[in-house]
């Protein structure tokens, strides 16, 4: 049975942006409230109080434009992967889609699969293009991740987000997708019910059952659908919920730590669920030479993997110095403290 997914004509990505808020709190700030001494990552970025995943969203689509060099009545498609969406019923594509200018002739959703479901958005934009439906679609993963007073999570909760124009592979295109491929069970590791303002995390299913799983079993079913081993990719970014995680997934492949690094943020900026993988890939491009081969694998929570092989195109040498860069709004910083850092998560109700 044929498990690669690739579609009828190739497709790549015209432009792509990412975003991250300028106020960071260190992690041992943190810790100085709730009485902990050891950290997960270094520091995250925190939204402002005007900032939310819509306005992340809009940020990194405004930069994928930039690069696109695209009218914005050409895309036919604006989908928005996230897991703290401002609005519980509206959706956040729509809004998205009239600030950058694509409406309305085109065709927007909101899409959940916990932290992947940015991923799942642009898994989706790909098989739009290349059925030959648009000429282009934009995929959006942010989030201003939640996590309760007191928790670990609370450490790792990052804010951020990218995007990314899809189209038919061409000159324009600065990477195309060699394939892509799922990978999904029913694996209760992490939820938030409705009207809960936290989400919950079964811990004994968090690591092994799920993520490792996951992880594993979509990029080495990637790799053998393309014929590939991990010495044809030069970088290799997979979700990161922490440092510590994707680490231990590339020696469990067997990827040289150094070909995950360019793209691992987690520690600097924290854990931006929907935009985690996407951030990721957006610095490497930043960075990457034509004819690199990026090895990408989301998680998302419930759970499931998606994995996509990336080849980077000679487009790219111009077009990343057409818009901000990652590490622009990474290094972009200014420090807060709790107290500021609760007022802006709304920590408490008043």
């Amino acid at each position: 049975m044929k498990k690669l997914l690739k579609p009828r004509r190739e497709v790549g990505i015209v432009g792509y942006g990412a975003y991250v808020p300028m106020y960071r709190i260190k992690a041992e700030e943190i810790g100085r409230v709730w009485g902990v001494s050891s950290f997960p990552i270094q520091e995250k970025a925190v939204p402002g109080l005007d900032e939310d995943a819509l306005t992340i969203g809009i940020e990194a689509a405004r930069n994928a434009l930039r690069r696109a060099r695209i009218e914005p009545a050409l895309i036919r498609a604006v989908w928005f992967g996230s897991e703290s969406k401002p609005y519980a019923v509206k959706p956040t594509g729509t809004v998205i889609a009239e600030a950058i200018g694509a409406t309305p002739d085109v065709s927007t959703a909101d899409f959940e699969f916990a932290c992947k479901a940015g991923t799942e958005a642009l898994q989706t934009a790909i098989g739009f293009v290349g059925s030959e439906m648009a000429d282009y679609a934009m995929a959006i993963g942010a989030d201003t991740a939640q996590g309760r007073p007191g928790d670990h999570l609370e450490f790792t909760a990052g804010a951020g987000g990218a995007a990314f124009i899809v189209g038919e592979k061409s000159s324009e295109t600065v990477a195309y997708f060699e394939g892509s491929y799922s990978y999904v069970t029913d694996t209760p590791d992490f939820w938030r019910r409705q009207h809960e303002h936290y989400p919950r995390h079964g811990n004994r299913f968090t690591g092994e059952p799920a993520y490792f799983h996951h992880i594993v079993n979509a990029a080495k079913t990637l790799m053998e659908e393309l014929d590939l081993t991990v010495d044809d990719f030069d970088y290799a970014v997979f979700h990161q919920p922490n440092v510590k995680f994707p680490l231990t997934v590339a020696k469990i492949l067997g990827i040289p730590k150094e070909k995950v690094l360019p793209g691992l943020l987690t520690g600097i900026i924290g854990n931006t669920y929907s935009g985690a993988t996407m951030v990721g890939v957006s610095a490497v491009l930043d960075i990457a030479k034509p004819g690199d081969r990026i090895l990408c694998v989301s998680f998302g929570s419930g759970a499931g993997s998606d994995a996509f092989s990336i080849v980077v195109q000679d487009a790219i040498e111009e077009k990343r110095e057409l818009a901000p860069k990652t590490m622009d709004y990474v290094n972009r910083k200014k420090y807060i403290d709790y107290a500021l850092y609760a007022k802006a998560r709304r920590k408490f109700i008043m």
